[in-house]
């Protein structure tokens, strides 16, 4: 028999020994369950002990531990005089007869002894289906408190469940999410999106402006421009520190303090769940990557996408950064991808069909080796973070209406090294290369004016030089 992972008191193990003599039954056995915990008396000492063991059997004797029903549990020796006369007083979960026994998961979790009482292995057995559930509900709980206290955990579910260990996942490239911190804090007083508390958009999904392309009032478009410029003097900030060494978690609390300093909400934090203020997508993520504790290493690509909401509107857009020294494919896909935006814009004026934006792109993209990823659009934007018109990035798509004046919207093409199409993480939110190879993107947010296109986002005298092709 494995020993006891503790010694009550040295000079002891005339208790361990009188547990398995005096209680042979407890020795050798199979069970569908876990070993009830049953008092016993030391021949030496005669003090109370309880003996917690598990079904696990090789040549008649237990081998200490075994996995069970996704928990593991040991051999414990406890101490039960102190809490003799309390138990006496339990009442059997099932039956309510006088119960002595007790749940030995429930005690490894540190549960209510009310719950965990029973009066003999038959009841125990019979209700086990039922009151293994107690021990799921009290792991989830105690996910939520570790989450409180320490806030380090991987993201599943859109953002609304953290877990400990690393989501199985078949793994398209070389990266791996890693843990990522609580979320950020917003004052108070900032004018804050109706998803800010909840994680729910209440007046975007059932807009009319989902199937309208509004045309935005002078007030409107001033509005824009005042959150635009804020959201590219953010993206600046995040870009100045993106160096080797860096977490992607730091480039998020850049965004986040930069945000509201300038008196502007993040408009992705809490997003329908997304648990940051801004997305960081490194190498093959194609775009939504979650900021975490993973630290940018030489060579690596990565996405800033920022969107500010301030006045009552959002001011979107996000630029691919080099890390260190970049190896010249990845170089090339950058550019490719820069240049891909930049030639969708200067075709921006009234009259122009919106799907022609696609048409653009792919024959700029093709022509340089690359495929446009066709999974995700550009977008309306004002008053509502997404609306009409969607706008598909590559060629022969069904895109329907035309430019007019006065509207405002994004153009974001992603362009990938190997095949256009993407697979979506367990966080429900990262999107990556389906084949593990590189993705770029780059965004503004454009104003239709009568003779053409204002770039609401575009760069500033002040904007880092990060991209070689525009110091030469």
């Amino acid at each position: 028999m494995a020993t006891a992972p503790r010694v009550p008191r040295e000079g002891k193990r005339g208790c361990r020994d009188h547990l398995v003599s005096g209680a042979p039954e407890l020795a050798c056995f199979f069970l569908p369950v876990p070993v009830l915990l049953s008092p016993t008396h030391c021949r030496i000492c005669g003090e109370t002990w309880v003996l917690h063991v598990e079904p696990r059997h090789s040549q008649g004797k237990h081998l200490g531990s075994i996995d069970h029903d996704d928990t593991e549990r040991r051999f414990v020796l406890m101490d039960k005089d102190s809490s003799a006369a309390a138990e006496s007083a339990l009442s059997c979960s099932r039956c309510g007869k006088p119960a002595y026994l007790q749940c030995p998961k429930c005690v490894e979790l540190k549960l209510p002894r009310e719950g965990a009482a029973f009066c003999t292995q038959d009841c125990f057995k019979a209700s086990w289906s039922s009151h293994k559930s107690v021990h799921l509900k009290s792991k989830l709980a105690n996910v939520q408190s570790e989450q409180t206290q320490d806030g380090w955990l991987y993201c599943l579910r859109k953002g609304q469940t953290r877990t400990s260990e690393l989501p199985y996942f078949d793994w398209t490239g070389a990266l791996r999410p890693y843990p990522i911190s609580q979320r950020r804090l917003v004052p108070e007083g900032l004018e804050k999106p109706d998803w800010a508390v909840d994680g729910i958009p209440k007046i975007e999904p059932n807009s009319d402006l989902q199937n309208i392309v509004e045309i935005k009032t002078p007030e409107q478009i001033e509005r824009m421009r005042e959150t635009c410029r804020i959201a590219r003097e953010v993206l600046d900030a995040a870009a100045r520190i993106i160096r080797p060494g860096i977490t992607t978690d730091e480039i998020d609390e850049v965004v986040h303090q930069a945000t509201i300093a300038a008196g502007g909400y993040p408009s992705p934090l809490n997003y329908h769940f997304f648990p940051k203020s801004c997305c960081t997508s490194v190498n093959e993520v194609i775009c939504h990557g979650i900021p975490d504790a993973r630290k940018l290493e030489d060579g690596d690509i990565v996405n800033v996408d920022v969107t500010v909401y301030y006045k009552g509107v959002h001011g979107d857009l996000n630029e691919t950064f080099f890390v260190g020294e970049v190896d010249e494919a990845s170089q090339q896909l950058v550019r490719c991808t820069y240049e891909c935006l930049e030639k969708a814009i200067s075709i921006v004026k009234p009259g122009v069909r919106f799907r022609e934006v696609g048409e653009v792109i792919n024959r700029h993209a093709t022509m340089s080796g690359f495929a446009v990823v066709k999974s995700y659009c550009g977008h309306g934007i004002g008053e509502l973070f997404h609306c009409a018109p969607n706008i598909p990035h590559y060629g022969r798509n069904k895109a329907v209406g035309i430019m007019k004046a006065g509207q405002t919207f994004t153009i974001e093409p992603m362009i990938n090294a190997g095949v256009w199409r993407d697979r979506l993480w367990p966080d429900g939110w990262t999107a990556v290369t389906s084949d593990g190879k590189r993705s770029a993107q780059f965004e503004h947010t454009l104003l239709v004016t009568e003779t053409g296109v204002e770039v609401l986002t575009a760069r500033l005298p002040s904007s880092p030089k990060v991209f070689p092709w525009l110091n030469s």
